[in-house]
């Protein structure tokens, strides 16, 4: 937050102007202008430095470019991503900048908006057959925001709360020692080059990372192995979706689709009056024709109408990725997003894991920052996210893949492959049920893209920010793993969402009374020595909720019947939603519940002292001078006497 200079500081700079009246970047005594530079602004960047605000940490965020994106780019908003946004406080925003859920979900594939429908399906949950899986898995809905309507609502937060953002500004370079990192900047406006002493440097620069490079972070995979256009254009369609909503068309057309998809794409906007075209091209023949005659004729042949005006707001063109990063991170500096992981937008898996891989971070730097925890508990985060930033990149691609069997009634020995296709896939024969019955077995095979619930939230951790259960063996699935949510207090996997009903006697989710930047022990009216245990540790970090006592009250038995534990057992949540450890038995002398904690949080925070002074932490938070809250903004009303005339006032 911007710290204001005293009222008595008269000092005038070497070229005749005044002293700034304020000093965004304050060094602290420690020689730190902030605690955390984020580059990149992105979903990942914007959730790392509200969260970080939020927490009270000093943060600084640049981005290279003048605003956000100049693009729709990532749309779907997944359950997590949407949980992620509550436990921040902007899920509400953002459900008023969304398309809702029940408007994302009958995707069709026809062979135009206008034209004959093939087969249809319902999508991100939405549907008769998964529609109450979604609402049992989660508090929050699933929604379709586009990248430029998200950036702006994290940003808002993040300034908003204390962050420090610049627009304009490009990363350079940076050097680390055992104390901090050094980061180098550039004005993009005069071109002055400066730089900032922070204690960590997060790197959300996007898929051509110039700090993954710098680094030398390993990656695995391969670049540019496909290629598609998007053409984003104006057009009012509402005639021929409206009853039929859904935010993806795709497009049988023997002209509109090359490669492994094969199909066109109507992707909507802003339902139903601004679209993205989308199709693939041969790279091979170079870069694609992008005339508006062109450009304009493939829209009209996708949507079904000849006489078709659209209008055209942006062309471009992008290349299919399949890479990942193996580490996330070196020394003082972390990287997450679109830099570690590098995909289609196939399955919708983008900006959600990226949110998530900031969302991941951000409390462990915070606990870093405020002295909560020790160096390994910074280390978790590449163990936590790389393998999951593997797992979605080779979903997004085989999800790709899996268009095959959807076209395998094109009959590619005709000039016309559809239209013939057509013919026999409706035709009353052996050939034609045939036919038929493979495409709705391959309509099915797109589920593990379009209702892959399993594969949005069954992330489990491994890693030294987990304590495994000693009681329990290896997890069984018994459903698909990349299709249903299995629910599970297992440490390493994320709380499970029940219905409470708090004070006011409105329900609240147990997802609702953990988080929020804190540690929370979790255990039952039973578990009153856990309560007491807490109690004596006085942690500043760290809450204890019981369920069953006033404003978290089970009344359905929902949590009951996930809870896996005891009424006098406990868990332990993380700030970012997952378990930590659990203690699957019952407790009931306080001194034994003592121990356990501590010993419990010391390992996942490595926390060195673990038998040693538990107030310092409690004192290190009552002195903090990290918070970026502590401090109100404070505006002059009137112009300093200093300022040359005419200088303009600050508005308050």
């Amino acid at each position: 937050m911007s710290t204001p200079v005293p009222e008595d500081v008269q000092a005038v700079e070497a070229d005749g102007y005044p002293a700034p009246m304020f000093e965004p970047f304050h060094t602290d005594e420690d020689g730190f202008d902030t605690d955390v530079v984020v580059v990149g602004l992105g979903p990942a960047g914007g959730i790392a430095a509200t969260a970080l605000a939020t927490y009270g940490v000093r943060v600084h965020a640049a981005t290279v470019f003048p605003w956000v994106a100049n693009g729709p780019r990532a749309h779907i908003t997944n359950q997590r991503a949407v949980e992620v946004l509550r436990d921040l406080g902007l899920e509400d925003t953002a459900r008023q900048q969304a398309t809702p859920w029940e408007q994302m979900g009958d995707t069709l594939f026809t062979t135009s908006l206008a034209g004959e429908e093939i087969v249809r399906l319902q999508t991100w949950g939405t549907g008769d057959l998964r529609y109450g899986d979604y609402l049992k898995g989660s508090p929050c809905t699933m929604l379709d925001l586009p990248q430029p309507q998200m950036e702006p609502i994290l940003l808002d937060a993040a300034a908003s709360r204390g962050a420090v953002l610049s627009f304009n500004t490009e990363y350079l370079d940076h050097t680390q020692d055992a104390d901090g990192v050094t980061v180098s900047f550039r004005d993009g406006r005069t071109g002055q080059v400066f730089t900032q002493r922070a204690r960590y440097l997060l790197g959300f620069d996007g898929a051509r990372s110039r700090i993954v490079e710098q680094l030398g972070l390993p990656l695995e995979g391969e670049l540019a192995r496909a290629g598609t256009v998007y053409i984003r254009f104006k057009a009012k369609l509402t005639q021929y979706v409206e009853h039929r909503p859904s935010i993806l068309y795709w497009i049988f057309n023997s002209h509109a689709g090359f490669g492994e998809i094969g199909m066109g794409l109507l992707r909507a906007i802003r339902p139903w009056e601004e679209w993205i075209a989308g199709w693939g091209f041969d790279m091979a023949a170079g870069e694609p024709d992008l005339s508006d005659e062109k450009v304009i004729d493939q829209i009209r042949t996708l949507v079904g109408d000849p006489n078709l005006e659209p209008e055209i707001l942006t062309k471009s063109i992008w290349y299919v990725n399949q890479q990942h990063a193996t580490r996330y991170s070196h020394g003082r500096v972390f990287c997450g997003g679109d830099a570690v992981h590098r995909h289609p937008p196939s399955s919708g898996l983008g900006s959600n894991t990226s949110m998530q891989d900031a969302f991941n971070l951000a409390w462990k730097i915070a606990f870093a920052v405020k002295g909560y925890a020790g160096p390994g508990l910074l280390e978790s985060y590449s163990d936590e996210r790389a393998p999951v930033g593997k797992q979605i990149v080779a979903r997004a691609n085989q999800s790709r893949k899996d268009y095959a069997g959807l076209r395998e009634w094109f009959d590619h020995d005709d000039a016309d492959p559809v239209t013939a296709g057509l013919s026999k896939l409706k035709a009353p024969t052996p050939e034609g049920e045939a036919l038929r019955s493979r495409l709705y077995e391959a309509l099915e095979l797109k589920n593990t893209e379009f209702n892959a619930h399993g594969v949005e939230l069954n992330q489990r951790y491994t890693s030294s920010a987990v304590l495994s259960d000693e009681t329990l063996g290896e997890e069984e699935w018994p459903r698909h793993r990349e299709l249903y949510l299995q629910a599970t207090t297992r440490p390493g996997a994320k709380l499970p969402h029940a219905w409470l009903v708090d004070t006011t006697g409105r329900r609240t989710s147990t997802l609702d009374v953990t988080g929020k930047g804190q540690m929370t022990l979790l255990t039952g009216i039973a578990g009153g020595a856990w309560k007491n245990a807490a109690a004596k540790l006085d942690l500043p970090f760290l809450r204890t909720v019981v369920i069953g006592e006033p404003g978290a009250i089970d009344p359905y038995g929902y949590w009951q019947q996930v809870r896996d534990i005891p009424e006098a057992g406990a868990l332990l949540v993380r700030p970012d939603g997952y378990i930590a450890w659990r203690h699957n038995a019952e407790v009931w002398d306080i001194d034994e519940a003592t121990a356990l904690l501590e010993n419990a949080l010391c390992v996942v925070l490595d926390r060195p002292d673990r038998h040693g002074d538990t107030h310092a932490a409690r004192r290190a938070g009552d002195n903090a001078k990290y918070s970026t809250r502590s401090v109100d903004i404070t505006v002059p009303a009137s112009t300093p006497a200093s300022a040359p005339a005419g200088q303009d006032t600050p508005h308050t």
